[in-house]
């Protein structure tokens, strides 16, 4: 069976407990985990992923590997297929959440850093050019 395939930030605290967090929602092995910071494993996906934005927030592939879902539509999508999201799963489609959830996501991807301690200081987002 093909899992979905959630891109995250492996040097950010705040996204290594969302990972474990999810992973123990995830009764039915439907998504597999990888550090976006491992550029040299990205899946090869057309149009390409940007190293970069995977950085910004997370993504998510589609088993298929047809659709990529990024930051607030991800945690949606995710809330559709585990259980224990299931319940909330409807409210995030009311007319007006996923924007203003869209907000919110980029608003704490942005502040990570300070939301949730760094270890060893690793935390930090490469400069953009």
């Amino acid at each position: 069976m093909k899992r979905a395939l959630v891109l995250y930030d492996g040097d950010c605290a705040l996204c290594r407990q969302s990972v474990a967090l999810l992973q123990r929602l995830d009764w039915f092995g439907r998504v597999r985990y990888q550090d976006a910071r491992a550029v040299e494993h990205l899946p090869v996906t057309e149009p390409p992923l940007e190293p970069a934005r995977l950085l910004e927030e997370m993504h998510l592939l589609t088993p298929d590997r047809t659709t990529v879902h990024q930051g607030f539509a991800a945690l949606r999508w995710l809330a559709w297929r585990l259980p224990l999201l299931w319940p909330l799963a409807p409210f995030l489609i009311i007319p007006g959440i996923p924007a203003l959830g869209q907000r919110i996501y980029r608003w704490i991807a942005r502040h990570r850093f300070d939301l949730v301690p760094c270890q060893d200081g690793v935390c930090q987002l490469p400069r953009t050019q």
